[in-house]
């Protein structure tokens, strides 16, 4: 049975930019007569702000966008990635590492790699063989090799995670747990079989299949849909002045994400009857 789900983190009020992706992770669970969770990833604490889950809940619900079992919470679930992290150590998959940001850009700069705005920094596996005498400061995942993957809508894709992106971090020097692990760790635990998120977070995908490897578990389909952009070219977010949603009027919000994913204007007459229609229209879209 399909599963799908939406998984925003609460920094903040949902904007345009991630109605798009809960619209479209909602519309395809429907499409496929399955169903739609909703978890909270609010693992990275410094960044979450009081309330925006509830705020979150109330936004989603004003579009009629009601998950079909209770909400999760990241943060209650540090047990399961514990467990996850000591499997990976005792598979000889996760190694403590020592490093500090500046070490990691000292050895990439002393091998002449100079770290550019918005890529990735290339762990150059300092502390693979050891920490030397050093304190660990954090967990990270041993990585080989390619990795190749099929999108549902942008098609073949691969990535050489060792080359581009090399061991990731899976416990943070602050205590805290790494996305990556966190959402392999969740979206196994939860059943979910399809991800549909935006765009930004398809890189993400070839970390995340080595770590579903790693442990395990089965790998879902991925679908990463188009994303909404700030005035400054770049995906529209909180960072680049992105808008609470305007939710005096849901029907128009949910049009305006539904025209980002390129369903036609859809006549109803109200919210739930605009909905009805658009996972048809959606429905039509992936059979094609």
């Amino acid at each position: 049975m399909y599963r799908g789900r939406f998984a925003p983190s609460p920094t903040g009020p949902l904007h345009a930019g991630s109605l798009v992706a809960a619209l479209a992770s909602w519309l395809d669970a429907r499409a496929h007569g399955g169903a739609w969770l909703l978890r909270i990833e609010d693992v990275d604490t410094p960044r979450c702000v009081a309330g925006a889950d509830r705020v979150i809940l109330g936004q989603l619900a004003a579009c009629g966008l009601v998950p079909d079992e209770p909400p999760w919470w990241q943060s209650q679930r540090g047990g399961a990635y514990a467990d996850a992290l000591q499997q990976l150590a005792d598979a000889g998959r996760a190694y403590p590492c020592a490093c500090t940001r500046r070490d990691i850009e000292q050895a990439l700069a002393a091998r002449g790699l100079a770290h550019e705005r918005f890529a990735e920094r290339v762990y150059p596996g300092t502390c693979r063989d050891g920490l030397a005498g050093r304190p660990a400061r954090a967990w990270r995942l041993r990585v080989e090799g390619r990795v190749h993957w099929h999108d549902r809508r942008l098609g073949e894709a691969g990535q050489d995670v060792a080359a581009e992106v090399g061991d990731f971090v899976l416990k943070r020097a602050d205590g805290l747990w790494a996305y990556q692990l966190a959402v392999v760790v969740d979206d196994a635990a939860q059943g979910i079989t399809d991800v549909v998120r935006g765009e930004d977070l398809a890189d993400n995908t070839p970390r995340q299949i080595l770590l579903q490897r790693a442990l395990g578990v089965p790998t879902p389909r991925y679908l990463h849909t188009p994303l909404v952009l700030g005035a400054d070219g770049h995906k529209l977010s909180k960072q680049n002045g992105a808008q609470a949603l305007d939710l005096a009027d849901p029907l128009a919000a949910l049009r305006t994400a539904a025209a980002t994913l390129g369903l036609p204007r859809l006549g109803a007459r109200g919210v739930a009857d605009w909905l009805a229609s658009a996972v048809a229209a959606w429905a039509g879209i992936i059979a094609g």
